[in-house]
């Protein structure tokens, strides 16, 4: 995995890419599919300090598959991977 270390409550996913082609065996064109909304967890920050000074530790880890909101984090490239990089409360729920 890429070198990264994502600070306080934040995280990096990497995202799973939407299916290509509809149940009913339909190309989709990249125009036609959905924003991805889910991925793998492969980096977590130490959580956020608290006024108190302790840290709130995250509710996710490294290899668990979530679902994130549609706009959040911000996308980037490291090492030829796309990534995003989203608050903690940016994502909805752990996929079992």
């Amino acid at each position: 995995m890429a070198n990264i270390r994502p600070l306080g409550d934040k995280v990096v996913v990497k995202i799973v890419e939407a299916d290509e082609m509809t149940a009913g065996g339909i190309l989709l064109p990249d125009t036609a599919k959905k924003k991805p909304t889910e991925g793998e967890i492969v980096a977590v920050g130490e959580g956020r300090v608290l006024e108190n000074g302790k840290r709130n530790a995250l509710n996710v880890k490294v290899g668990d598959r979530v679902i994130f909101s549609k706009y959040g984090g911000n996308e980037v490239v490291i090492d030829g991977q796309e990534l995003t990089i989203l608050d903690e409360d940016q994502i909805y729920a752990i996929v079992k």
